[in-house]
């Protein structure tokens, strides 16, 4: 069911609110926490709400969406509630607002939010520099971006690095979680030798592939070389090297990514990429501070930057000098032996007497 307040008020919400509970039932009773989405007016702020939806069914909650629109337009505040199955297992309230109230977001969330619960706000396209500091990041325990959605992701990435506060998270890092669960199983098997060099290679603008080698930098305690992958979109290739031989884990196509370890036969394993609400569900199921996040972050640092691998062979042709300088070896070679060959007839009868004197001198030296 869906309910359309046009010019309304926040106080005319909360009572459309409490006349649905009564008619329809405790439509409040449940819900663990407050999802504040903050995203301009547009398209994409259906794809945000369905995602929400999707991931209320593992956590019930109440989604207030804000959807900024033009500032230029006379101040105005239009909700729309909906409830049952256009809301999967929460209740969504989406409140557009218009004009100077573009900017007043947070005052507008306030009065609608359930008491004593967590509270987690979503950017899932644009972000604020400093989300901690965003009057709606101010209400939150958890602050949700999503550098891949940005115009600049790397610069988004580092801008989390420079803002971070506990109880920040991003959706590149949630989009880790298979690769670093399979990478860690795999060390987890003998032999038990140290790493002695990783490689991480992906999309140029990949988020997700700059956290995963800070990730390996920050545990492993060796610089991690990222490189740009000559296809494939994401995270591509890792590669750790050991003594025993290298472990290699791969996904080419998106789907299926394959496992290659020393003395074992190649494993394919399910590595496809996450949806949004696959993301969200699993960063609502905690609400304390992510320290291994805040560790990778840290470690962007160590990252260290390498060509793409199909400019290697460019950089090791220049083999054909020893080539050429051989040539001239072999010519001395020719010239000598030809040389001995042309002079052996002429000498051939004074080369006698001379390996006959030597006999004789060894003779009176002994």
């Amino acid at each position: 069911m869906i309910i359309d307040l046009p010019s309304t008020t926040t106080s005319r919400i909360n009572s459309k609110l409490v006349r649905l509970r009564d008619e329809g039932g405790a439509v409040t009773l449940g819900r663990v926490l407050t999802l504040v989405i903050v995203t301009d007016d547009g398209e994409k702020t259906e794809e945000a709400v369905e995602a929400a939806n999707e991931a209320s069914r593992e956590h019930p909650c109440r989604v207030i969406v804000v959807a900024r629109g033009a500032r230029k337009a006379s101040p105005r505040l239009d909700a729309q509630i909906r409830v049952g199955g256009d809301a999967g297992a929460s209740e969504v309230i989406v409140l557009r607002l218009y004009g100077e109230l573009a900017d007043e977001g947070a005052s507008c969330v306030v009065p609608l939010l359930l008491p004593d619960t967590p509270v987690v706000a979503w950017w899932p396209f644009e972000a604020p520099a400093v989300p901690s500091k965003d009057p709606i990041g101010v209400l939150a325990q958890r602050r949700i971006t999503d550098a891949a959605a940005e115009k600049n992701p790397i610069k988004a990435l580092e801008n989390r690095k420079a803002a971070y506060v506990p109880g920040d998270t991003d959706l590149a890092w949630t989009r880790l979680t298979l690769w670093r669960a399979m990478l860690a199983s795999s060390l987890d098997l003998p032999p038990f030798e140290k790493i002695t060099d990783a490689e991480v290679s992906g999309e140029a603008d990949s988020p997700s592939t700059e956290l995963l080698a800070a990730w390996l930098a920050s545990g492993l305690k060796i610089p991690v070389k990222r490189t740009k992958a000559v296809r494939g979109e994401g995270i591509c290739n890792v590669v750790l090297d050991r003594k025993s031989g290298a472990v290699e884990l791969s996904r080419p196509d998106g789907r299926i990514g394959t496992l290659v370890q020393p003395g074992q036969p190649e494993r394919r394993v399910a590595l496809q990429r996450r949806s949004i609400r696959d993301c969200l569900a699993e960063e609502l199921r905690r609400l304390d501070p992510d320290e291994v996040y805040e560790l990778a972050l840290k470690s962007l640092g160590k990252v260290v930057r390498g060509r793409t691998p199909a400019t290697k062979p460019t950089v090791r042709k220049p083999a054909a000098k020893p080539a050429a300088a051989k040539v001239p070896a072999s010519a001395k070679a020719a010239a000598k032996a030809e040389a001995e060959t042309k002079a052996e007839p002429s000498t051939n009868g004074a080369a006698a007497p001379k390996a006959a004197k030597k006999p004789a001198k060894a003779k009176a030296g002994s």
